[in-house]
């Protein structure tokens, strides 16, 4: 076991990422890419899975997919959508954030501006601070 490794996260092989987005317009691969590095950076901490034909990402100290999710990225036709499971709890005071489900919302994106001018950083980072503890208890 290299040492270095022993802290760092999980992180899917670039080439697992490439094969992943093959099938989508460049457009879209190239804010997908963008959008991972965004998430990767705010969440350091994150494990990258892809689940459910999405990126996943989530915090395994407290808990799995679901409980200890961050976010997740989605492409779709024309766009991108980056998911947060737990979305009904982050604050957003520019509400970007879409979405009428019990919890999950989400941030549709469909240019490279809207990825460098959306609060999109800040939003990922109220994510990963409220992720939900095994016990039940909001962290």
């Amino acid at each position: 076991m290299n040492i270095n490794s022993v802290n760092r996260p999980a992180r899917l092989p670039m080439a697992k990422i490439v094969e992943y987005l093959e099938d989508y317009p460049m457009r879209l691969a190239e804010i997908a890419l963008e959008l991972r590095n965004m998430v990767l950076a705010a969440a350091p901490q994150a494990i990258e899975t892809i689940c459910w034909r999405v990126l996943s990402y989530h915090d395994a100290a407290h808990g799995g997919i679901v409980k200890g999710a961050i976010c997740q990225i989605s492409l779709c036709a024309d766009q991108v959508r980056l998911s947060f499971i737990h979305g009904v709890r982050l604050p957003d005071p520019s509400g970007i954030l879409q979405g009428d489900r019990k919890s999950k919302r989400f941030v549709l994106i469909r240019s490279m501006t809207e990825v460098r001018t959306l609060p999109i950083a800040e939003l990922v980072r109220s994510a990963a601070d409220c992720v939900i503890a095994f016990d039940g208890n909001r962290i």
